[in-house]
């Protein structure tokens, strides 16, 4: 038998991004986007685009998202259990407050060679895009993928991004805690053709 909750934004995993921008005077900011994958309380978004777009919901009065129309560039970092307390105090507190968010949260920031937007040193995998639109009423926001990064840390021998050595946590919204990723259970795009 299930038990019914009603509406709730509750879906598993839900990644924990970190969106980063600069400011109009090139003051880095970043904020925690743990919601990611619900635009509200009772919708859930999903899009299936070409491989070089990535959509998000973030609302209008955050400074983060200021900052994206006035730079046109943001990054979107992987969060990690290594950096879960920092990743929760972007979250907790508002760049429209604190000018140094970063810095209280004890990161540093380089230049990305794509875009006008900082990686955040601290966090290994970043996604560098360039705005395509953003919607106040819908607050979606689009953005063209120019390239993904990783830390040479985190590549496993063949050089590609190893999820245990990268750590990632999700969002558990029923509990109002991060979890990080576990264990391989198959593989994809292969263990289906074993019911063909």
């Amino acid at each position: 038998m299930r038990k019914n909750f009603g509406a709730k934004p509750w879906t598993y995993p839900q990644p924990v991004f970190i969106l980063a921008t600069y400011d109009e005077n090139g003051v880095p900011d970043a904020m925690n986007a743990a919601w990611g994958g619900i635009s509200d309380d009772k919708e859930l978004t999903m899009c299936i685009s070409d491989d070089k777009e990535l959509t998000m919901c973030i609302s209008a009065g955050h400074k983060t998202t200021a900052n994206i129309l006035a730079r046109k560039a943001f990054t979107v970092s992987m969060a990690t259990a290594h950096q879960a307390v920092a990743c929760d105090y972007v979250d907790i507190e508002s760049g429209n407050r604190v000018a140094n968010k970063l810095e209280k949260a004890g990161w540093h920031t380089t230049k990305s060679e794509f875009v006008d937007a900082p990686l955040v040193d601290e966090l290994p995998m970043a996604v560098e895009c360039r705005l395509v639109s953003y919607d106040p009423e819908s607050c979606r926001l689009v953005g063209e993928i120019m390239n993904v990064c990783a830390e040479e840390s985190v590549l496993d021998s063949e050089g590609k991004i190893d999820v245990e050595k990268l750590a990632p946590i999700t969002f558990d919204p029923v509990h109002n805690v991060y979890r990080k990723l576990g264990e391989v259970v198959g593989q994809a795009f292969q263990d289906g053709a074993k019911l063909k």
